[in-house]
């Protein structure tokens, strides 16, 4: 078992990183949280899975616990979900001390963090990420939202959890197709601080995509590592927390044109990485190298690193309405080296446009 102590004063909490934790789930939750009424928030692929293992183990732990189980994807992560989801809160009685365990992926856990922070103006709520890209990301940080057919989470807050349980274990039930997504940001830290991570992930890929055991927690664990000192040093986001959207600019507008429903997160964060590359490159901020070594990984997980069909228009038009968008001025992370990136407001849209159309 690893422990990851996320210093942020009265809001701290741990993330407990481990395999087969779920069967125990109960009792370690109880640690951080006295039994309590609560509900478990899942989706209709999760429960099979997970559902009755987490359900049993916490009410042997005495806590008045009841499953709910929604129909999900990223275009469902929306205000109504929400107000469903507010419902079945309403018709268990839950109260101010109440909590909501999030068992699931990266839109499961942003839409219940999103309702237990505004449910009674806060309830506690726990992660169980059972997807490696919310193992390693959306499960960590505080970050909770909808979205809104306009953006993507446009509204929300900050508002973290009490504690975080990753079992390393729910990978062997995720998708192919789930794991590469995952990986994207897993990359996403070895370009964004950590070099040597980006090393080891080159060189280990193949044994991570097998879902070695060792391999899967030395990924998960380091990524949370440096993603946890990014939120401690910056927890809403007024400075360097910012580098942690390294790609997500251009693929949320990817996400939001396309309603959601072509790419996967990850897919679109891929495709981001790559033309925020070739812009840092086309400012002379960064050589081939950088691009040529990201292109390389995404390829070998059988990743597209263009969109061929939006108008590049459409793209920056949609830029603007991004959160990190201040005064008109569009920001972007742009890489300089394999581990390390920078803040930049300066970008010209014509370079932005010269890129896209590539």
């Amino acid at each position: 078992m690893k422990e990851i102590f996320v210093d942020l004063g009265k809001d701290s909490y741990n993330i407990t990183i481990d395999k087969g934790i779920l069967n125990n789930i109960g009792t370690l939750i109880s640690k951080v949280i006295t039994p309590r009424k609560a509900i478990i928030v899942t989706d209709k692929i999760v429960e099979p899975h997970y559902g009755k293992i987490v359900l049993d183990s916490l009410s042997e732990c005495k806590f008045d616990v009841k499953l709910v189980s929604l129909a999900l994807g990223e275009e469902q992560k929306t205000l109504a979900k929400a107000e469903e989801l507010y419902g079945h809160l309403f018709d268990h009685e839950m109260d101010r001390k109440s909590l909501i365990v999030a068992l699931g992926g990266g839109v499961l856990g942003d839409l219940a963090g999103f309702v237990a922070a505004t449910f009674m103006r806060g309830i506690p709520f726990v992660q169980i990420p059972t997807t490696l890209l919310a193992q390693v990301d959306s499960s960590i940080g505080g970050k909770v939202a909808v979205n809104h057919p306009r953006g993507k989470n446009m509204i929300g807050c900050f508002y973290q959890p009490k504690a975080v349980f990753i079992d390393t274990d729910t990978l062997q039930t995720l998708p192919k197709e789930e794991i590469t997504a995952g990986m994207v940001e897993v990359m996403k830290y070895g370009m964004i601080k950590e070099a040597a991570f980006f090393e080891y992930i080159d060189k280990h890929l193949t044994k991570i995509l097998e879902l070695d055991s060792d391999a899967l927690e030395e990924i998960i664990y380091n990524s949370c590592k440096t993603k946890a000192h990014v939120v401690e040093l910056d927890e809403t986001e007024q400075g360097i927390r910012a580098i942690l959207n390294y790609g997500h600019t251009i693929g949320h507008a990817l996400e939001a044109l396309t309603s959601y429903k072509k790419y996967r997160h990850g897919d679109a964060v891929a495709m981001g990485m790559i033309y925020v590359s070739k812009i840092a490159r086309a400012m002379n901020l960064a050589d081939e190298t950088v691009i040529k070594r990201q292109e390389s990984l995404f390829l070998k997980l059988g990743l597209s690193l263009k969109d061929t069909e939006l108008d590049p228009h459409d793209i920056v038009s949609k830029l603007y309405q991004d959160k990190k968008t201040i005064a008109g001025k569009l920001r972007f992370v742009l890489p300089t080296r394999i581990g390390n990136v920078i803040i930049n407001d300066s970008v010209s849209e014509q370079t932005i446009l010269n890129v896209l159309a590539e």
